[in-house]
């Protein structure tokens, strides 16, 4: 009886020759396919906000997973038609209003920025130093104004874009959990372990990112809305839902409301609080750091929870960055990929050096997966 000769292993040069052409490959790859990535990245965020109601209709009514998809995808439609139906006549209504007090409000500019004042005996021209500011600012703007618009219209005006995002979405819910035992099947044994525990940190980050952002949203926008109304704040409604907006902007969001409220109080002041506007703007930017304490010690920790709680310059310098890169979804997803980057940077810091990499957990056995319950249980899974 011969004996089969054995299989020869590839040696480390073949492996790092396979590594670098796969590498070229996907990199050129990307490049071919640059216009499909941010729609992509639309269609993993919505599969990964719907996963959890697609899961629990599923658990609740023993629906097939189609099924459960399907419905997740209508209630989510729902629900966005009907806050457009409350939200959008009364905005579009504060909305056209605003436009009669932006022409008010330019020309008390105006008649502040011709005018000259002297400090400390030195002639201060208003119109060169706005110049100045508003050159600043656009040169800041341009990358948020420019690619975002940009992007928003494209996909906006594109139905093909649109079902690209909704198909892909709905398979990734579908299917999701065959593609995550596909992946995990890829990773050697002896890494399963560390495999499971940086998967479970970072989907901590997003979950907590996304599905705490809407929550945090909803919650900031109702308190700025009824806030602004009792102390007659202009635009009250609008200036409520910006607040929820621009939650997703982590620290500057927070300027931004701050700036364009102060302005509003400073030019219009109370709608029906009879004080000065300085006052009122006084009023207002005293309350906004009182709500900011709030939101950064009770909210935040509660709702988003404290791992994607990074430095405010980090922030903001990844906001800036993520707008060069990206645009819309550079500035949206910027707090949870440097949070994301961090953990995987911390992991692999922590094999150059070879201590714990993650020393507040045992990573001696895999820890379970999510339960995968909802997989098993219908004997249809492999129609799918």
């Amino acid at each position: 009886m011969t004996e089969e000769p054995q299989r020869s292993s590839w040696s480390q040069q073949t492996k790092l020759m396979v590594v670098i052409i796969l590498l070229g490959l996907t990199i050129f790859l990307l490049y071919q396919f640059r216009e499909a990535i941010a729609p992509l990245i639309l269609a993993v965020i919505i599969a990964y906000i719907l996963s959890p109601v697609a899961n629990l209709l599923q658990e609740r009514f023993k629906l097939h997973r189609g099924l459960a998809t399907f419905l997740a995808f209508m209630l989510l439609t729902v629900i966005l038609v009907g806050i457009f139906m409350l939200i959008i006549p009364p905005l579009v209504a504060q909305i056209s209003s605003l436009n009669v007090d932006i022409e008010r409000i330019f020309s008390q500019i105006e008649a502040i920025r011709i005018t000259q004042y002297e400090i400390l005996g030195q002639n201060i021209n208003i119109d060169e130093v706005s110049k100045q500011v508003l050159g600043s600012f656009r040169s800041l703007s341009e990358p948020f104004f420019g690619q975002t618009l940009g992007y928003a219209v494209e996909v906006i005006s594109s139905l093909i874009w649109v079902m690209f995002v909704v198909v892909v979405a709905f398979y990734l819910i579908k299917d999701g959990q065959a593609l995550r035992e596909w992946i995990e099947g890829l990773v050697p044994p002896k890494y399963l372990a560390d495999n499971t525990q940086l998967r479970l940190m970072t989907s901590e980050i997003w979950s907590a990112f996304f599905r705490g952002q809407i929550v945090l949203a909803i919650v900031v926008s109702t308190i700025f809305t009824v806030v602004g109304f009792i102390i007659g704040l202009p635009f009250a409604l609008a200036m409520g839902f910006l607040a929820g907006l621009l939650e997703f902007l982590p620290t500057l969001g927070h300027a931004i409301w701050l700036v364009i409220a102060s302005i509003l109080a400073l030019f219009i002041g109370s709608t029906w609080l009879p004080i000065p506007n300085w006052i009122f703007m006084l009023i207002v930017i005293g309350m906004h750091i009182i709500f900011q304490q709030f939101d950064l010690n009770y909210l935040l920790p509660r709702i988003i929870g404290r791992r994607v709680h990074l430095p405010p310059l980090v922030v903001i310098l990844g906001i800036f960055a993520g707008a060069l890169l990206a645009g819309f979804l550079g500035i949206l997803l910027a707090a949870p990929t440097i949070a994301t980057a961090r953990v995987i940077g911390r992991y692999i810091y922590a094999n150059l050096v070879d201590i714990d990499p993650f020393p507040e957990k045992s990573i001696t056995t895999p820890l379970p997966p999510p339960d995968p319950r909802w997989w098993r249980r219908h004997p249809d899974r492999d129609q799918d």
